[in-house]
Protein backbone atom coordinates (compact mmCIF):
# COMPACT_ATOMS: atom_id res chain seq x y z
CA UNK A 1 0.00 0.00 0.00
CA UNK A 2 0.93 3.61 -0.80
CA UNK A 3 0.58 6.83 1.47
CA UNK A 4 1.10 9.94 0.62
CA UNK A 5 2.25 12.60 2.66
CA UNK A 6 1.89 16.12 -0.05
CA UNK A 7 2.17 19.75 0.74
CA UNK A 8 4.39 22.43 -1.17
CA UNK A 9 8.16 22.85 -0.68
CA UNK A 10 8.84 23.96 2.90
CA UNK A 11 6.20 22.95 4.43
CA UNK A 12 7.52 20.21 6.57
CA UNK A 13 7.00 17.04 4.99
CA UNK A 14 10.42 15.37 5.41
CA UNK A 15 9.79 16.13 9.39
CA UNK A 16 6.54 14.42 9.48
CA UNK A 17 8.29 11.14 7.32
CA UNK A 18 10.92 11.41 9.41
CA UNK A 19 8.79 10.91 12.59
CA UNK A 20 7.52 8.24 10.89
CA UNK A 21 9.98 6.14 9.95
CA UNK A 22 11.44 7.05 13.35
CA UNK A 23 8.52 5.48 15.20
CA UNK A 24 8.27 2.61 13.15
CA UNK A 25 11.43 1.17 13.77
CA UNK A 26 10.56 0.94 17.12
CA UNK A 27 7.16 -1.76 15.86
CA UNK A 28 9.24 -3.11 12.72
CA UNK A 29 9.95 -6.84 12.67
CA UNK A 30 11.76 -6.33 9.13
CA UNK A 31 14.02 -3.78 7.31
CA UNK A 32 13.43 -0.52 6.58
CA UNK A 33 14.42 1.56 3.92
CA UNK A 34 14.44 5.59 3.81
CA UNK A 35 15.19 6.82 -0.05
CA UNK A 36 16.28 10.58 -0.41
CA UNK A 37 18.10 12.70 -3.17
CA UNK A 38 21.55 12.91 -0.01
CA UNK A 39 22.79 11.87 2.65
CA UNK A 40 21.55 15.42 4.98
CA UNK A 41 19.18 13.72 7.36
CA UNK A 42 21.19 10.92 7.84
CA UNK A 43 21.59 12.06 11.60
CA UNK A 44 18.00 12.47 11.88
CA UNK A 45 17.39 8.75 11.09
CA UNK A 46 17.34 5.96 13.99
CA UNK A 47 20.27 3.81 12.94
CA UNK A 48 18.42 0.72 12.26
CA UNK A 49 16.80 2.09 9.36
CA UNK A 50 18.94 2.19 6.09
CA UNK A 51 19.32 5.53 4.06
CA UNK A 52 20.06 5.23 0.27
CA UNK A 53 20.77 8.39 -1.77
CA UNK A 54 19.00 7.87 -4.27
CA UNK A 55 21.50 10.62 -6.65
CA UNK A 56 24.61 8.58 -6.33
CA UNK A 57 22.52 6.28 -9.09
CA UNK A 58 22.51 7.02 -12.41
CA UNK A 59 18.81 7.03 -12.85
CA UNK A 60 17.71 8.68 -15.94
CA UNK A 61 13.94 8.26 -15.83
CA UNK A 62 10.48 7.26 -13.77
CA UNK A 63 10.70 3.59 -14.89
CA UNK A 64 14.54 3.22 -13.92
CA UNK A 65 13.51 4.42 -10.64
CA UNK A 66 11.16 1.49 -10.43
CA UNK A 67 13.31 -0.88 -11.35
CA UNK A 68 15.61 0.51 -8.79
CA UNK A 69 12.82 -0.01 -5.89
CA UNK A 70 12.38 -3.80 -7.23
CA UNK A 71 16.24 -3.99 -6.83
CA UNK A 72 16.00 -2.77 -3.84
CA UNK A 73 12.83 -5.31 -2.28
CA UNK A 74 14.60 -8.38 -4.72
CA UNK A 75 17.78 -7.81 -2.20
CA UNK A 76 16.57 -7.98 1.21
CA UNK A 77 13.45 -10.44 2.12
CA UNK A 78 12.65 -9.14 5.25
CA UNK A 79 12.17 -5.73 3.87
CA UNK A 80 8.61 -3.96 5.21
CA UNK A 81 8.77 -0.44 4.92
CA UNK A 82 9.94 2.27 1.73
CA UNK A 83 9.93 5.71 2.65
CA UNK A 84 10.41 8.11 0.23
CA UNK A 85 10.92 11.78 0.15
CA UNK A 86 11.62 14.41 -2.42
CA UNK A 87 9.77 12.06 -4.34
CA UNK A 88 9.28 14.37 -7.80
CA UNK A 89 13.03 14.72 -7.59
CA UNK A 90 14.27 11.06 -6.76
CA UNK A 91 11.65 9.07 -9.36
CA UNK A 92 12.68 11.99 -12.41
CA UNK A 93 8.84 13.05 -11.96
CA UNK A 94 9.16 16.75 -11.97
CA UNK A 95 6.67 18.54 -13.65
CA UNK A 96 5.09 15.23 -14.90
CA UNK A 97 2.20 12.67 -14.16
CA UNK A 98 3.33 10.51 -11.37
CA UNK A 99 -0.31 8.78 -11.25
CA UNK A 100 1.38 5.94 -13.48
CA UNK A 101 4.69 5.88 -11.22
CA UNK A 102 2.61 5.64 -8.27
CA UNK A 103 0.86 3.00 -9.44
CA UNK A 104 3.17 0.73 -9.98
CA UNK A 105 4.39 1.14 -6.29
CA UNK A 106 1.54 0.35 -5.21
CA UNK A 107 1.30 -2.90 -7.23
CA UNK A 108 4.89 -3.89 -6.32
CA UNK A 109 4.07 -2.66 -2.74
CA UNK A 110 0.55 -5.38 -2.60
CA UNK A 111 2.68 -7.91 -4.48
CA UNK A 112 5.70 -7.87 -1.88
CA UNK A 113 3.33 -6.77 1.53
CA UNK A 114 5.73 -3.62 1.74
CA UNK A 115 4.10 -0.43 2.73
CA UNK A 116 5.70 2.47 0.72
CA UNK A 117 5.17 6.41 2.56
CA UNK A 118 6.05 9.04 -0.12
CA UNK A 119 6.15 12.85 0.42
CA UNK A 120 5.79 14.86 -2.55
CA UNK A 121 5.97 18.28 -2.95
CA UNK A 122 2.17 19.12 -4.09
CA UNK A 123 -0.36 20.36 -2.78
CA UNK A 124 -3.70 17.92 -2.60
CA UNK A 125 -5.38 19.68 -5.11
CA UNK A 126 -2.73 19.50 -7.44
CA UNK A 127 -2.94 15.65 -7.54
CA UNK A 128 -5.17 13.48 -9.71
CA UNK A 129 -8.66 12.37 -8.46
CA UNK A 130 -7.26 8.78 -8.35
CA UNK A 131 -4.22 9.30 -5.57
CA UNK A 132 -6.68 10.86 -3.79
CA UNK A 133 -7.92 8.49 -1.05
CA UNK A 134 -4.02 7.53 -0.83
CA UNK A 135 -3.19 10.61 0.90
CA UNK A 136 -2.31 10.22 4.95
CA UNK A 137 -1.21 13.68 5.50
CA UNK A 138 -2.19 16.89 3.73
CA UNK A 139 0.30 19.90 4.78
Amino acid sequence: MVELIVGKKGKGKTKVLLDRVNNAVKEANGSIVYLDKSTKHMYELNNKVRLIDVSSYPLKNADEFVGFICGIISQDHDLEQIYLDSFLKVSKLEDADVTDTLGQLDKISEKYGISVVVSISLDKEELPEALQDKIAVAL
